[in-house]
């Protein structure tokens, strides 16, 4: 009798258990329903064509060119694989506001993917102590978040790159993570050779997308550069070198033959070493006059282009003293401006670019060699507007209205010489003419109190969590009993934040930060990074207090 009691008790406890699982599981899929339902509406409610700004041509007219019959060309030193991205899209659909919806598709995904990747998450964490439903709340949470914030949405509505960041980010990470756990978790071979293949993949892909990321690309390659130096497992690495190989060339090969004809490929970043570091470089050439330094260009000349620069560099302030604050002149206005130094300069070295490319290249590793202190001291004042008490790469405004961003639309493509281009193409015609209606009547893009609130408090408490996450990871990693349970998930997010971290430094070094698309496009990885602190400060708390609990207790004999 007793017995069938017990055995009647342990179907009802696994009844209610059942129950309360179904139901949890109910729960949670419909609130993942509910979120990417309203993800969804926030994007299609708004305009679908998509938005033009004064870079959008150099990623436009390849694609138009190829459609009128012209030759797919390389545009303003810009990568082919957005304009091709673009050119495929118009070719099979022909209309533009195919690339606003393809791109809120893949920011849906790219949100599908924090869900993915922090479930896989959990396999890093042996005998983890966070229940299950609480791990997979946080993770829908740190998707709703990216979803829901206005400029991942913005970004989607943009003909330019970052409006596939988002999604070429999350993927690239994602198969990090999958290559880690099949190469030092699982010790899959296959997966190890599938995964890290596609890894080197989508990190040149992202840095060829962004070159931005270029810094960030090595940093997602560390994983796979660790297994060649692990023992054994010969095929598969030449396997993963050969696939590495190839996955490189179908995106390397196409880029370099497709720039050779394009002269602002070799010229792009030379002039843009020089222009943000033209401070450095205009007091460099007065000490080599004043000194009479040994430099390969006559001391006359120099004193020409010096006094010229020095002018341009006044007249920039002038125009816009607040644009680029931190470096005290508008280095934009130095290289675009009509009359300015870079205009000069090209006209003085004719059409031989390559002694122009080397001037610029001289004079900014002159100032590298001789004023090393202050290069260093620009960047880390780039780098301290990322790492600010509040991270401004969560934007906290209100509203943004769709009616001046459409008017910039229209003066960035109504060009005389862009004119003659898209007006040979229809459905340009018509996406022009949609623009220039709603350039009067179209619609403000609100970003609601339910989401700036928790914007504000991960702009707010990113460098604590940083520096939090920083010093209980070292903790973790030099105690043995700890790294055996946690070691994993410190590492990662050791590696979250080093992702971003690379490409603040790789933005302060070359340019600045001060410009607000660097830091935004970031904001994938760092919602990312922070949730996986939080999700590490939990999982050492609550091992705590079983070790607490497991104390023995003092005999009372």
């Amino acid at each position: 009798m007793g017995s069938d009691c017990d055995r009647l008790k342990r179907c009802e406890k696994s009844s209610r258990d059942s129950l309360f699982t179904n139901v949890g599981q109910f729960a949670y899929w419909s609130a993942v329903v509910v979120v990417f339902a309203w993800a969804a509406w926030l994007r299609f409610r708004l305009p679908l064509d998509p938005i033009a700004v004064p870079d959008t041509w150099a990623y436009l007219s390849p694609a138009l060119r190829k459609l009128t019959g012209a030759e797919f060309g390389h545009t303003y030193a810009r990568n082919f694989i957005y304009p091709g991205f673009v050119y495929l899209l118009l070719r099979v659909f022909g209309d533009f506001r195919a690339i606003t919806v393809t791109q809120h598709l893949l920011g849906l995904m790219a949100g599908g993917m924090v869900m993915v990747i922090w479930c896989r998450i959990r396999d890093f964490i042996p005998s983890a102590r966070l229940l299950h439903p609480i791990h997979r709340c946080l993770g829908l949470l740190a998707a709703a978040i990216y979803m829901f914030s206005r400029e991942p949405l913005c970004f989607e509505m943009d003909i330019r790159p970052e409006g596939i960041c988002g999604f070429l980010i999350s993927i690239n990470l994602y198969f990090i993570i999958q290559f880690i756990a099949c190469c030092f978790l699982k010790r899959r071979r296959t997966a190890t050779v599938t995964y890290g293949i596609t890894v080197v993949f989508t990190s040149i892909l992202l840095a060829s997308v962004r070159p931005s990321f270029g810094l960030t690309a090595i940093v997602a390659l560390l994983p796979v550069l660790t297994f060649f130096f692990r023992r054994g497992w010969f095929r598969q690495k030449i396997a993963l070198a050969g696939g590495a190989t190839v996955s490189a060339a179908l995106l390397l090969l196409p880029e370099h033959f497709l720039s050779r004809n394009d002269e602002d490929s070799q010229t792009f970043l030379p002039t843009t070493l020089f222009v943000i570091h033209a401070n450095l470089i205009r007091d460099q050439m007065a000490d080599d006059l004043e000194h009479n330094a040994k430099v390969p260009y006559p001391r006359e000349w120099l004193g020409r282009v010096h006094a010229a620069l020095s002018a341009e560099i006044a007249k920039s302030f002038d125009a816009w003293p607040q644009h680029f604050s931190t470096l005290g002149f508008d280095p934009d206005y130095l290289r675009y401006n009509e009359t300015s130094i870079v205009t000069q300069l090209h006209k003085e070295f004719g059409n031989n670019v390559s002694a122009l490319c080397s001037f610029y290249r001289f004079y900014y590793w002159r100032i590298w060699r001789q004023r090393p202190l202050l290069v260093t001291k620009k960047i880390i004042r780039q780098m301290a507007i990322f790492y600010a008490p509040k991270c401004p790469a969560y934007r906290l405004g209100k509203f943004l209205s769709l009616t001046d961003e459409y008017n910039l639309s229209v003066s960035s493509l109504d060009i005389e010489s862009y004119r003659k281009v898209w007006t040979a193409y229809p459905p340009a015609v018509d996406f022009m003419s949609r623009t220039d209606l709603l350039a009067r009547s179209a619609p403000v893009v609100q970003q609601s109190a339910y989401i700036r609130r928790p914007l504000g408090i991960l702009a707010a408490t990113y460098l604590q969590l940083l520096l939090i996450a920083l010093a209980l990871s070292a903790a973790i990693l030099l105690q043995e009993r700890h790294r055996r349970r946690l070691g994993w998930l410190a590492a990662l997010v050791v590696f979250m934040y080093s992702y971003g971290a690379v490409n603040c430094l790789e933005v302060a070094v070359v340019h600045s930060l001060e410009n607000p698309r660097y830091m935004t496009v970031q904001m994938f990885f760092i919602i990312l990074a922070q949730f996986l602190t939080i999700l590490l400060i939990l999982e050492v708390l609550l091992g705590s207090q079983d070790l607490i609990g497991r104390k023995p207790r003092k005999s009372t004999h």
